[in-house]
C-alpha cells in the first residue's frame, strides 16, 4: 500500500482527496500547513506528496525546493496542486522540483491517474539504482552491499530483505508487509520467518557497524534508519 501525505489548507478538498485516494487503496496523511508537511515526513517519509502552492506560511513551492536540496526527500515524488493556471506558474511549479502539475479545480480521476503514473516512473529506478543509506551501498546490478569499500556478505534473502528497507527508509513496516513485499505471494510461510531473517540480516551487518540500523519497533514491525548511525561507528 503506497503512503500519500495530502499537503492542502482547504480542509474540504482535503478530505475529498483522502476520501477518493483512500477508495482507490492508498494510505493517506493530511496536513494543512507547511510545518505540518515537514512533520510528517520527518516522522515517515511518504511514497508521494501532494502539495498545495498556496499554504498558511511557507509556500508548497518553498517547501519542494526545500525538499529538493535535501538527500533524504531528492527523490521525494511531489504532484503540486495550484489555482495557477498561467504557464509562468506551471514552469515555476516544475522548476522547484514537482513531478506534475494540476490546476484547479481537477477531477479526481484524473489527480488518481496522475498519481499512478508518477509512481510508475519511480519504481524502476528504484529497482535498478544503487541505493546508499547512511554510507551502507546496495547495488541491485552486482548483488554487492558494501559499507566503506568493506563488502557485507549477504544470503539472497536478507539481499531482498535489505535492498525493501533501504528503499523505504524511515518507515515501519510490519512482518505481513514485509512477507508480501519481499517473499511475495507464499502465503504459507509464518510471520516469525521474517524475524529469522531480521536477526540474520543483523548478524550480516554487524561487521561494518549497520547492525543497528534495522530498529524493532514494539507492536509494530521492523524499519530502517540511519539516525543511530552517528552512534555505530
Amino acid at each position: 500500500m503506497s503512503r500519500v501525505l495530502v499537503v492542502e489548507d482547504e480542509s474540504a478538498i482535503a478530505e475529498l482527496i483522502s476520501i477518493n485516494l483512500r477508495h482507490a487503496g492508498y494510505e493517506v496523511t493530511i496536513a494543512a500547513t507547511s510545518d505540518q508537511a515537514q512533520f510528517e515526513v520527518d516522522r515517515v517519509l511518504p511514497d508521494l506528496v501532494v502539495l498545495d502552492w498556496m499554504l498558511p506560511g511557507q509556500s508548497g513551492l518553498a517547501l519542494a525546493k526545500r525538499w529538493r536540496s535535501t538527500a533524504r526527500t531528492r527523490e521525494l515524488p511531489v504532484i503540486m496542486l495550484t489555482a495557477r493556471a498561467e504557464e509562468a506558474d506551471k514552469i515555476a511549479g516544475l522548476d522547484a522540483g514537482a513531478d506534475d502539475y494540476l490546476v484547479k479545480p481537477f477531477s479526481t480521476n484524473e489527480l488518481l491517474a496522475r498519481i499512478r503514473a508518477v509512481l510508475r516512473r519511480k519504481a524502476p529506478e528504484a529497482l535498478d539504482a544503487l541505493v546508499d543509506v547512511g554510507g551502507l551501498k546496495l547495488d541491485p546490478a552486482t548483488r554487492r552491499v558494501t559499507r566503506d569499500d568493506r563488502e557485507v556478505r549477504i544470503g539472497p534473502t536478507e539481499f531482498r530483505l535489505l535492498h525493501f528497507f533501504m528503499t523505504h527508509p524511515e518507515r515501519v513496516h510490519s512482518r505481513a508487509q514485509l512477507l508480501d513485499r519481499v517473499w511475495g505471494d507464499h502465503v504459507f510461510i509464518e510471520e516469525r520467518t521474517v524475524d529469522v531473517h531480521v536477526k540474520r540480516l543483523r548478524e550480516a551487518l554487524e561487521p561494518v557497524n549497520c547492525a543497528r540500523m534495522i530498529e524493532t519497533v514494539r507492536g509494530a514491525g521492523y524499519r530502517l534508519t540511519q539516525q543511530v548511525q552517528a552512534l555505530s561507528n
